[in-house]
């Protein structure tokens, strides 16, 4: 499991001109998935996020009760490697990807966070002003 954290002044997803999700001050998080995650890996990818120490004075969402907007991306395993056509195989089929994103989502909810997400296999506007800017990749 892949994602990419940024702080965020405020950030929103829209899909067919309504807004989906959205939030102010705290984490946005592109979230991919690949063959081998679990419902565990799920779990402690949201743990990591929840307690990442990158909001200001190396605090967490945990700490500061910052709310998560999860998208759903599977181009984050795109493998651009060779040629100029990304391959998408590392990414898990969305029948497998999206009940992990799900529970990603869930597993944060449990720990206290306040989570807005996009909408899986929709086509998504992702607006986001990121703050710092500070951009974490985490990788499990």
């Amino acid at each position: 499991m892949r994602a990419v954290v940024q702080t965020v002044g405020r950030a929103s997803v829209t899909v067919d001109d309504e807004v989906v999700g959205a939030i102010t001050d705290g984490l946005l998080v592109l979230l991919g998935v690949t063959h081998a995650d679990t419902p565990e890996t799920a779990r402690t990818m949201a743990r990591k996020i929840h307690e990442l120490r990158v909001l200001d004075d190396e605090r967490s969402a945990a700490e500061t009760g910052a709310p998560v907007l999860v998208v759903s991306q599977f181009t984050l395993y795109g493998d651009a490697r060779k040629g100029r056509r990304p391959s998408w195989t590392a990414a898990a089929p969305a029948e497998v990807a999206e009940p992990l994103v799900t529970e990603v989502v869930e597993a944060l909810r449990s720990r206290g966070a306040t989570v807005a997400t996009g909408r899986f296999r929709a086509h998504m506007l992702v607006d986001s002003v990121n703050v710092g800017p500070r951009t974490i990749l985490l990788d499990l």
